[in-house]
């Protein structure tokens, strides 16, 4: 599914113009990435949480040049799905039929 697609789904069972629902849904992606951005996290209650991680230093090897080099600790998105959320998709969902 694209956003697109999304876009489509919402409009039609909601009736709300689909200039409005991509309006805010471009709004929603925005301000959850400015949420993380500050380094706090938003937290969506029966759907996840959207959280900023933490990744260590570690030393790594650039392959071309056969040399370590040091990766510095940086923060990266993530996201963390309810239980209800999970709970869900494992009860509905058949592994054989996942496309990917």
């Amino acid at each position: 599914m694209r956003k697109a697609d999304l876009v489509n789904g919402i409009a039609e069972k909601t009736g709300i113009p689909k200039v409005d629902v991509l309006v805010t849904l471009e709004q929603f992606f925005k301000d959850v990435k400015e949420t993380l951005a500050d380094g706090e996290n938003v937290y969506i209650r029966g759907f996840g949480s959207f959280v900023v991680k933490t990744r260590a230093k570690k030393i790594g090897r650039h392959i071309k040049k056969n040399v370590a080099i040091e990766i510095p600790e940086h923060c990266i998105p993530a996201f963390k799905p309810a239980k209800i959320f999970v709970d869900q998709v494992k009860d509905n969902v058949d592994p054989a039929e996942v496309k990917g």
